[in-house]
């Protein structure tokens, strides 16, 4: 057992985590750090493993989002393969697994989530059903794409739709299944749904919608063979893919008493400073749960991540930064690039832009006659402009976004 201290100790080497140190070294603060990444990787991106990397046109490195001399040349101590087993408040040090102790001024938890499995007791641990989350995850399901037919993919959400589109791009026969009454449910109005649901048919995706899987069953061999839907039935399957929501990494948290949220994907409850419960204690990215726009949420994205570890830089660095991001996201399928700004949560009213090309356009929300978010559907000129309208807080109204020959982009750059 060693004991070793730092002034900075981060849980996590995810996109948050090496965001943070980087913000404070280029802002000329040179404490010590010391990051502690689980997985045997140096932090890396993990937008393209359902990309690019899993159809093999992204070589791993290339996923690195620092060469290995950059934490030197930075004096930042990257440890792979650390487990933190126990957070010691009171005495303000962790415990990896191994025994090994590092004590901590400031502690910054960024242990992101992990996806929602399917219950083991309903075959959701056969071989051959698989999740996407991790490098390993994708180097576990890779090989197995050269001699698979028919893949089944239970989610209708953004992993699942990424996971058919590019399984299908590689040639395999795939069926989608959402449990809820379609696709996107929980995230899109039914106008984008619409649009994507669309063009996954046309590039001949089997979509199930209000449909509930019952079990996984396996075939002679104990690989998966058949999906069983709660209608009776049955989908042949070489490969299950499982996208159905995420769960915060909050355990340790958990243990040690810090306030978390009680929503059903969890998340460690954090203050526009992202300060947790105990003032020496700080979360970042997917794990942390914040308030913004009167809602309590979790953000799984990249922009959330790096933006909200750049204000706890700040923070820290002794400027206090209140965190209030106007969110963004996007999604790839096929060549359909989705861009989402803003909440769309309360909306009470959709309008739909077409765009230039056939098969584009975008979606605005508004709630009580206020704009609060953008869908666009390969039309980035309208995703610029939405964006741009709601950082600037700029009023416009649900009548000149119907109006087709109203120029929105004007406003924008107003």
């Amino acid at each position: 057992m060693t004991r070793t201290q730092a002034d900075l100790v981060i849980i996590g080497a995810g996109q948050a985590a090496l965001t943070l140190a980087e913000s404070l070294r280029r802002a000329g603060d040179m404490r010590s750090i010391i990051m502690l990444g689980e997985e045997p990787f140096p932090p890396y991106q993990r937008p393209p493993l359902s990309k690019a990397y899993l159809s093999g046109t992204m070589a791993r490195e290339r996923l690195w989002l620092k060469p290995d001399d950059w934490y030197v040349a930075n004096d930042i101590a990257l440890h792979t393969n650390a487990r933190v087993v126990q957070i010691a408040r009171e005495d303000a040090y962790v415990m990896l697994e191994g025994g090994d102790r590092i004590d901590y001024a400031d502690l910054v938890i960024a242990t992101g989530s992990r996806p929602r499995p399917f219950p083991s007791e309903r075959g959701g641990s056969l071989p051959g059903v698989h999740i996407i989350r991790g490098m390993a995850d994708i180097d576990l399901l890779a090989p197995a794409l050269d001699t698979i037919k028919r893949v089944v993919v239970i989610g209708g959400g953004y992993i699942g739709l990424e996971s058919a589109a590019i399984l299908r791009k590689l040639g395999a026969d795939v069926a989608l299944v959402e449990a809820g009454p379609r696709i996107l449910g929980r995230v899109a109005c039914e106008m984008t749904a619409d649009m994507i649901r669309a063009l996954h048919l046309s590039q001949g995706v089997e979509l199930h919608e209000g449909v509930g899987v019952t079990e996984l069953r396996p075939g002679p061999d104990g690989h998966v063979a058949s999906v069983q839907l709660d209608t009776g039935t049955s989908l042949g399957a070489d490969l299950v893919i499982v996208g159905i929501g995420g769960l915060a990494n909050a355990d340790l948290a958990q243990a040690c008493g810090l306030a978390c949220a009680t929503t059903a994907s969890g998340g460690i409850s954090v203050d526009a400073l992202c300060r947790s419960s105990d003032p020496r204690i700080f979360a970042i990215g997917d794990v942390a749960s914040f308030e913004l726009g009167g809602q309590t949420l979790r953000l799984e994205s990249v922009q959330n991540a790096c933006d909200q570890a750049r204000a706890l830089a700040q923070t820290l660095a002794g400027t206090d930064t209140p965190y209030a991001p106007v969110p963004w996201f996007w999604s790839d399928q096929y060549d359909m690039k989705l861009q989402i700004a803003g909440l769309n949560i309360g909306a009470d009213q959709t309008i739909f832009r077409p765009g230039k090309r056939a098969g584009t356009g975008s979606v605005w929300y508004f709630l009580k006659g206020r704009f609060i978010a953008i869908d666009a559907l390969s039309d980035p000129r309208a995703y610029m402009t939405g964006k741009r309208l709601l950082e600037r807080g700029a009023d416009i109204s649900a009548a000149d976004v119907a109006d087709p020959e109203h120029d929105i982009a004007a406003l924008a750059s107003a």
